[in-house]
């Protein structure tokens, strides 16, 4: 492990993904490869109920950003003492407003992509799973509080997560950073050239409920497919 990302979701970390690959600092793991295979979520479930297998989880990756990585940042940072850590930062009121629209409204809003999502759990045990294990994540954080959570309260316990990564990470290892800074400031950190290309800005929260609908759809339509065959 090369590089350990600290920062939570909805920081841009599809991105910091995108642009630690391209830096040759990769394969990066992300969310999107357990969504892509939730046989992967089992591996989460066993890190979260303290047994967890780095080495396997990690296998064939050099770094990781977003959850479920981040989450676990202070015993990745113990497993891997020559990784370098990056906090990924981003304002607080910015951060809880998109946390709103996207992770809340999946896990606890009374909205199509939770209702959906729910349909979807009914019948496909490993998104049941899932939704179980971020719900588990996000209530033992104390990132989230609930149905009742409000912005002021997502923005101010960002501000404590953030503090509390300074005061755990030693300084010499830790980069605080926001993608709006660009290229620059990582590069330097990890020691690498500056590519003369663009720094990825790939807008995740746009795209956030449309994935989960469409698969939910997906899901939910060949269930019925099946169950019309039993009947016939």
């Amino acid at each position: 492990m090369k590089v350990i990302g600290a920062g939570l979701p909805r920081t841009g970390t599809l991105s910091q993904k995108v642009a630690l690959e391209m830096l040759g600092v990769g394969p990066c793991y992300h969310m999107v490869n357990v969504l892509g295979n939730l046989d992967l979520v089992s591996d989460w479930r066993r890190a979260l109920d303290g047994d967890p297998q780095w080495d396997e989880i990690f296998d064939g990756f050099d770094a990781t950003v977003d959850w479920p990585g981040s989450y676990f940042y202070r015993e990745l940072v113990e497993a891997y003492p020559d990784a370098k850590v990056v906090l990924g930062v981003r304002d607080g009121d910015a951060w809880a407003r998109s946390m709103r629209k996207t992770i809340w409204d999946f896990l606890y809003s009374d909205s199509v992509v939770r209702h959906l999502s729910f349909a979807r759990a009914a019948v496909e045990p490993g998104w049941r799973d899932f939704v179980e294990l971020m719900r588990d994540m996000w209530r033992e954080s104390g990132l989230m509080n609930g149905e009742g959570t409000t912005d002021g309260w997502m923005a101010a316990a960002a501000q404590r997560y953030h503090e509390e990564v300074k005061r755990t990470v030693p300084a010499d290892r830790l980069l605080v950073w926001g993608v709006e800074e660009g290229w620059e400031p990582l590069c330097e950190f990890l020691e690498v050239p500056v590519p003369d290309t663009p720094f990825p800005r790939l807008n995740d929260s746009a795209a956030f409920g449309e994935r989960l609908i469409d698969a939910a759809l997906i899901t939910l339509q060949d269930w019925r497919a099946k169950e019309r065959e039993l009947v016939q």
